[in-house]
């Protein structure tokens, strides 16, 4: 059975993370490195990586993933605000790799102003600068599949396929799909059979081999809406 988790706060510290997955009863853990609403990043220190690694170690947890800033915008066609997202991913996947965290989540970005077409190579071209500048480092960038809100790209598995076609690293590349998401999206899972048919559709563009992370949830709003809101599983 896949190993089964949560997102946890690290509030006192990266360590309660973890305490409080191992707590709840999880095999493994998601958390943000820094605060999701700002550029700035302190420091990591070193006795904050040794607790950190000590507690997963300690505790059994495994498998640890991150989830990047949502200030984060790789499609973004504002020259300013796209070199600050490539440099804020970095930093992202470097603190991930302190942490021994093997992939950072991240939100593909939304084109506003260009287009869909244009926005998918602009998230392309910027990581394959985060990667460039990050020659060496383990942990993966996991692309998230969106509900497709405004000008979001990553509703269509398509995107994240194409996204990936046109990076020089695709190997350091996986997805993170989320079912509130996919279903807000249009892709439907209310039964077994509906459910099968969305994972052939993702097997067949992006391959479930790239599938690295699971965000489970309900959805409060209808299939096909393309609202994120999320609901509790069952509720």
């Amino acid at each position: 059975m896949p190993p089964l988790g949560a997102h946890m706060s690290i509030a006192g510290g990266y360590y309660k993370a973890v305490e409080a997955a191992s707590k709840a009863g999880c095999d493994c853990v998601q958390l943000f490195t820094k605060n999701n609403n700002q550029w700035r990043a302190k420091p990591i220190t070193e006795a904050e990586v040794e607790q950190f690694r000590g507690s997963l170690k300690e505790l059994g947890v495994k498998q640890p993933v991150s989830h990047a800033s949502y200030l984060i915008n790789l499609a973004s066609p504002d020259d300013e605000l796209w070199k600050k997202s490539i440099d804020a991913f970095v930093i992202e996947l470097q603190r991930a790799e302190q942490l021994g965290i093997f992939g950072v989540v991240v939100h593909p970005g939304s084109y506003t102003t260009s287009s869909e077409e244009q926005g998918l190579k602009r998230i392309a071209k910027g990581l394959n600068e985060v990667h460039k500048q990050t020659r060496g480092i383990a942990a993966q960038c996991l692309l998230e599949n969106t509900a497709g809100q405004g000008s979001n790209l990553g509703h269509r598995f398509e995107h994240l396929a194409a996204i990936i076609d046109q990076t020089r690293d695709p190997d350091r590349l996986g997805v993170c799909i989320d079912t509130c998401h996919a279903f807000a999206a249009g892709y439907a899972m209310e039964t077994e059979k509906e459910f099968k048919a969305t994972v052939r559709q993702l097997n067949q563009t992006v391959g479930l081999a790239k599938v690295k992370a699971l965000h489970l949830n309900d959805s409060k709003k209808p299939l096909g809406s393309r609202v994120d809101r999320h609901e509790h599983i069952g509720r």
